[in-house]
């Protein structure tokens, strides 16, 4: 049996590798510190920053095996299809970091070092701006008013009128039994009136509902009384 083996890195130099590796983890880590100095929730994950790093890289190395060969690519699909991802993106801009990743490995392996360089520098300044003038906004400061009342009686004419009295818009979402049927729980999205406060919502709305329990959900914070 003929066993020859044949060595195929004679496609791409040692200076190729180092370059395209060196190269791919630099403009990764840019990438990657922009993301955790434009993040603002609370949901901000150290494993996925380093993970963003990871699959810079990783693309580079699989452009690098890929080269021009067609029949290389397709077996490099075949292989990775099987991988299954159970870990859901918390948010949508989160997307568009692992994409950038992804086409910044993308070029590094591909020896477009320039094409990689300004491309990481100008999508993270881009980045960097839209956080700083926090582009896109939306000033709508809207609360979610969570009201629970007796089953039985019909307290929404008492809780529209509260509701019309405090708040500029207000729009049903859910209604639902709770405790086996005995109390009713409704939920709102309102948008308060000027000058309006939460606490003063509460307490009109308790007077309507026999004091049952009434919860105003404001962002972060809450009042429930």
């Amino acid at each position: 049996m003929n066993l020859d083996l044949q060595e195929l890195s004679g496609t791409f130099s040692v200076t190729d590798v180092v370059v395209a590796m060196a190269l791919s983890f630099v403009l990764s880590t840019v990438i990657g510190y922009v993301y955790r100095y434009t993040h603002r929730n609370v949901s901000y994950s150290q494993s996925y920053v380093q993970t963003l790093v990871i699959v810079g890289m990783v693309v580079a190395l699989i452009m690098l095996v890929v080269g021009s060969n067609l029949a290389r690519a397709f077996s490099l699909v075949g292989a990775l299809s099987v991988i299954r991802f159970r870990n859901a993106i918390k948010e949508t801009r989160d997307v568009g970091f692992v994409f950038l990743a992804m086409a910044i490995g993308m070029a590094c392996g591909a020896r477009f070092y320039t094409l990689a360089a300004v491309a990481a520098i100008v999508i993270s300044v881009v980045v960097v701006v839209m956080f700083k003038f926090n582009w896109f906004a939306l000033n709508v400061q809207r609360q979610v008013v969570k009201v629970q009342v007796p089953a039985g009686d019909d307290y929404t004419p008492g809780i529209r009128d509260v509701l019309i009295r405090y708040t500029s818009e207000f729009e049903l979402v859910s209604t639902e039994t709770i405790r086996g049927g005995a109390l009713t729980e409704v939920f709102y999205t309102v948008r308060m009136k000027k000058g309006t406060e939460p606490a003063d919502l509460v307490s009109a709305l308790q007077e309507r509902t026999s004091g049952q329990r009434v919860t105003v959900l404001t962002g972060y914070d809450s009042t429930d009384l």
